[in-house]
């Protein structure tokens, strides 16, 4: 969710990392499928290669989109995220060049990621159907609670300008508030990281495809909720208490006062409830999917240096078919 009232810039000395922000993000996911289709085709060692030199270009997106989280945005959580993912991979990188090969399943993942979510970001048409069709559902639930902000195409926002995505609402001196729906408010992007988990391990595919749905499904119903939330919050000013203003003016650094009540509803609670609710579908499509414990083991690795065995852990037993037992 974004609104239009806020337009904090990228510091000039970060500005040239970030404008290519894009150009990595594709150059990153042919070079993992390149490296997937090399380890298909049985060429493990040339896959490797190129996936720990992807790894390491990884790195350099996640570097290069960090202004662009911390300074635009003003979201610490994925501001430090992207900070903390580029010295992750850079290691990922490092031990896959070493010699532990099983970390090409995660390369694999990474790809199919890739391909999921930067047709919805880059891609014009298929990015305003999607905005579009996620903002018309926020919009019938807003009216459905009782609301009743106007429902208008985006006029300032140049990625999705004239797209039908923006809600304004207006209190009794006459102010309005408007927030607007962009690709990162559709959840595609979490979609495409459980889309490239279930794509990259071996498994039937029945049991992908009802692993897949109900990530998505599940993706899907909070995320409409999500923007909600936000809309009505930022809306109809819910946060507007001395301590939030406090946090949002002096530390976070908005100017208005009024987007205390976008900040908290925003960047505080839905962001840091995404993380929660990643980690309850996980462990829901874990239960139908077991074999992606594997993958979550090797990423576990990567960021603690210790192996685990999460299947006992989780007291986990498997079928013959590599499912769980029934």
């Amino acid at each position: 969710m974004d609104t239009d009232v806020i337009a904090l810039s990228i510091p000039g000395v970060f500005a040239p990392l970030a404008s290519v922000s894009d150009a990595l993000a594709w150059t990153v996911v042919a070079a993992f499928v390149v490296a997937s289709a090399l380890t298909w085709a049985g060429r493990r060692t040339a896959a490797r290669s190129l996936a720990s030199a992807t790894w390491v270009l990884f790195g350099v997106f996640w570097l290069s989109v960090f202004p662009t989280f911390w300074f635009e945005m003003k979201s610490a959580i994925e501001g430090s995220l992207s900070l903390v993912a580029v010295p992750a991979c850079v290691y990922t990188g490092y031990l896959l060049y070493d010699g532990r090969e099983s970390l090409l399943t995660l390369s694999h993942a990474v790809g199919v990621m890739g391909l999921i979510y930067l047709p919805a970001e880059t891609v014009p048409l298929f990015r305003r159907f999607l905005v579009e069709t996620v903002a018309a559902q926020t919009y019938a639930v807003i009216t459905a609670l009782g609301y009743s902000p106007e429902f208008i195409p985006v006029d300032k926002d140049v990625a999705v300008q004239g797209y039908l995505s923006m809600f304004v609402f207006e209190d009794a001196t006459g102010h309005t508030y408007t927030t607007h729906i962009v690709t990162a408010c559709t959840g595609i992007g979490s979609m495409s990281i459980f889309g490239g988990l279930i794509a990259a391990v071996r498994a039937p595919l029945r049991r992908k495809a009802k692993a897949l749905g109900i990530a998505v499904a599940i993706i899907w119903v909070l995320n409409i909720a999500r923007n909600v939330f936000i809309a009505v919050a930022f809306g109809r000013q819910w946060f507007q208490q001395e301590i939030f203003i406090t946090i949002a003016t002096e530390y976070a650094g908005y100017q208005d006062p009024k987007l205390a009540s976008y900040f908290i509803a925003d960047r505080v609670v839905s962001q840091s409830l995404s993380v929660v609710a990643l980690v309850a579908i996980t462990w829901l499509v874990v239960r139908e999917l077991p074999e992606l414990l594997d993958v979550i083991e090797e990423a576990l690795f990567v960021v603690t240096g210790t192996e685990y065995d999460l299947a006992d852990a989780l007291g986990q037993p498997v079928r013959a078919d590599g499912g769980p037992d029934e």
